[in-house]
């Protein structure tokens, strides 16, 4: 069965077109009820915000197209025939699913849902500046676990957009555009060799065991690392279990650890750790803007843009990128990319 709802009304109305399968015209349905209730045609169009005209033509095609009498009117208002009677309940009906449909869609649009992975790492910050720019749009954040839950969450609309490493992602309807290389720092105890350094070039690194207990199997910034790792000669242990940053952050600072983070990454305060940037190159981390190319919420495309506009290609003069995730990042930062 199919539905068409037209809550405000006019004086031209659609017809009820007879093919095959039933179609009934919500609006007329609609107005059915609101007569049923008030008893009066014109009280049920003032109701609806339509004329007592329009409102007698919905009725008259939805009379012919059920092909029984629904009322019998008399000096003192519209009674219902018992064929009205009986269609009543299944009206109501059919106009409270309507309406529940409506508020159900309306509800999810109040409010843009952006999968942020943590609200800790630099996605944060690029949705703080899309919400501080943009006025007035509302935001939702939503945590998750990166590019393993994005594919279905997106695909299922309970979220509009997510903020992740692309990699692999083969689905036709999810769409990724470049938002953000993130400069990775080293951090180190106040007590390692390396904590008085400015900055760390990258051959200094070379033969060290870097300790990432976050770095989930199968996840892409454990992979990302893994390459990292390659083409730097790093060892990445990934033992654990992952009890949190603070945790991750108190043993660096009482231990001879290193351990690598994101520029723009939150960490809990430690009176002994230090955060250095690493250079020579300077190894970025690819953000991206993942989203299902279906998905219409009005504020989407004012997020895809602001990201685009806000977004530096990379350059492989003096950054380093795994070769996978290269071409998206070289490229126009108004691109997307459908995966």
């Amino acid at each position: 069965m199919v539905l068409s709802n037209n809550r405000h009304g006019a004086t031209s109305q659609p017809s009820v077109v007879h093919e095959g399968a039933a179609d009934l015209d919500l609006a007329a349905v609609r107005s059915f009820v609101g007569i049923a209730e008030d008893r009066h045609f014109s009280d049920a169009a003032a109701k609806l915000g339509v004329s007592q005209q329009a409102i007698s033509k919905r009725i008259a095609k939805l009379e012919s197209f059920l092909g029984v009498r629904l009322f019998a009117r008399s000096r003192t208002g519209a009674d219902l025939t018992e064929d009205g009677r009986a269609f009543l309940p299944h009206a109501r009906a059919l106009v409270s699913t309507a309406d529940q449909a409506l508020e159900t869609l309306r509800a999810r649009r109040r409010a843009l849902r952006i999968d942020v992975l943590d609200t800790r790492v630099a996605s944060i910050d690029l949705v703080q500046t899309f919400y501080e720019t943009v006025e007035g749009v509302e935001v939702e954040i939503v945590t998750s676990h990166g590019l393993r839950s994005a594919r279905g969450a997106l695909a299922r609309g309970s979220v509009d957009a997510a903020f992740c490493r692309v990699d692999g992602v083969t689905e036709e309807e999810l769409v990724s555009s470049p938002a953000y290389l993130e400069p990775v720092h080293v951090l180190v105890g106040r007590d390692h060799p390396l904590a008085g350094l400015r900055r760390v070039e990258m051959a200094r690194l070379s033969g060290s065991t870097v300790w990432m207990p976050g770095n989930v199997a199968g996840s892409e910034w454990a992979e990302y690392h893994r390459f990292l790792g390659l083409a730097f000669d790093l060892r990445i242990d990934t033992s654990g279990p992952d009890f949190g940053w603070e945790h991750l952050v108190a043993e660096v600072g009482s231990r001879d650890l290193v351990t690598l983070v994101g520029e723009k990454c939150r960490l809990p305060w430690h009176p002994d750790t230090v955060q250095i940037p690493l250079i020579d190159p300077v190894p970025v981390y690819p953000w991206s803007l993942l989203h299902h190319s279906q998905n219409q919420h009005p504020a989407l495309d004012l997020l895809i843009r602001n990201v685009a506009d806000n977004h530096r290609p990379f350059d492989p003069r003096r950054q380093w990128l795994p070769d996978v995730d290269r071409a998206a990042f070289a490229a126009d930062p108004g691109d997307r990319h459908r995966l």
